[in-house]
């Protein structure tokens, strides 16, 4: 059984442990540039590294380079990453960058955060991905939603944002550890330490994490509230079904009586008149 938690313990010591746990720890985006690199990394935000590695094969293929995607035609670069969510802005964003390549950089990717930031679709931390695995120059640390999960769990940040978040960790370990610390922290949340369901009872650092064995309740991002539109929609459901309901149970209207005809209205007027001679 595990001894009680210890709040406090050095972020050194707990990231030289998970280091040991994850010794292969690294960036899963496939690629074999830094050109490769930035693009894959533009092309994971809202979708997973493997999803990613689905499209990038055939995109590389017919576009190796920043002079070839920054020629491509937008329609056949969409056909390419369809798959992926947002894929009409990725293309712009991706198709951009090349371009932006050709016209400020010779096509070649810069080795600076402030160049790297001013190329569409790039942010700080896709360039500090780029600057840490592909140059081993990180200005940062990049911090994802792993990054920010676990940076609260194991009590190394306070704080609930990437900025906030990245200042403290640049700050507690060395610039030789930044880019590290990224693929490390990646790969134990997506092995041991997932958002719902973290594995306290295998993790290397259970005896030093302050949330050990109650994790699921930290880091974890506060539900969704509905939108009034979505509000409005499920308050109009019942309504609707009351409605029919109220319809159905009303009586049927009385039908109305219907009106003879007038061939037989005739033969009726003509026996009356019979009878009235026979008096």
């Amino acid at each position: 059984m595990a001894r009680k938690s210890r709040p406090g313990a050095p972020v050194s010591e707990m990231f030289r442990l998970l280091v040991a746990e994850h010794p292969d720890a690294h960036c899963e985006l496939e690629h074999a540039s830094a050109f490769e690199l930035v693009v894959a990394t533009v092309l994971s935000a809202q979708a997973t590294d493997v999803a990613v590695n689905k499209v990038t094969p055939e995109l590389f293929r017919r576009w190796p380079d920043a002079p070839a995607l920054a020629a491509a035609d937008p329609a056949e670069v969409e056909r390419v990453i369809g798959s992926l969510g947002f894929f009409r802005q990725k293309t712009k964003s991706i198709v951009g960058l090349a371009r932006g390549l050709m016209e400020r950089h010779g096509g070649q990717v810069p080795k600076t955060l402030d160049e790297l930031v001013k190329l569409p679709g790039v942010g700080r931390k896709t360039a500090n991905v780029v600057l840490g695995v592909a140059f081993g120059t990180p200005e940062g640390v990049v911090v994802d939603t792993h990054v920010l999960r676990l940076s609260q769990r194991l009590g190394w940040s306070r704080h609930d944002t990437p900025e906030k978040v990245e200042e403290d960790l640049m700050a507690a370990l060395p610039r030789a550890d930044w880019d590290r610390v990224s693929h490390t922290l990646i790969f134990h949340g997506r092995r041991v330490c997932s958002a719902r369901k973290p594995a306290c009872t295998l993790c290397s650092v259970r005896t030093l994490c302050p949330s050990a064995f109650q994790a699921e309740k930290v880091g974890r991002k506060p539900p969704r509230l509905r939108t009034d539109r979505s509000a409005k929609k499920l308050a109009k459901k019942p309504a609707k079904k009351a409605g029919r309901k109220a319809s159905a149970a009303k009586p049927a209207k009385a039908a109305a009586p219907r009106k003879p005809k007038p061939a037989a209205k005739a033969a009726k007027t003509k026996r009356a008149a019979k009878a009235a001679r026979r008096r």
